[in-house]
């Protein structure tokens, strides 16, 4: 059974929320995902720093 990700170092740019997490190897990972209802958008980076880019430069449809 898997486990379940834990984000950490949360943070919100519009509708979109930018958080950390470790995955199934251990590796961090930075994950953008749009919370705006039928938008869809979420992308894994894994440098902070593009998740943030991501985040600040995504335009919902």
């Amino acid at each position: 059974m898997s486990r379940p990700n834990h984000f950490r170092d949360v943070i919100r740019v519009g509708p979109v929320e930018v958080a950390t997490y470790r995955d199934g190897r251990g590796r961090e990972r930075h994950i953008s995902a749009c919370m705006a209802p039928r938008c869809g958008f979420c992308v894994t980076y894994e440098e902070r720093t593009a998740a943030e880019l991501a985040a600040r430069t995504h335009r919902c449809t």
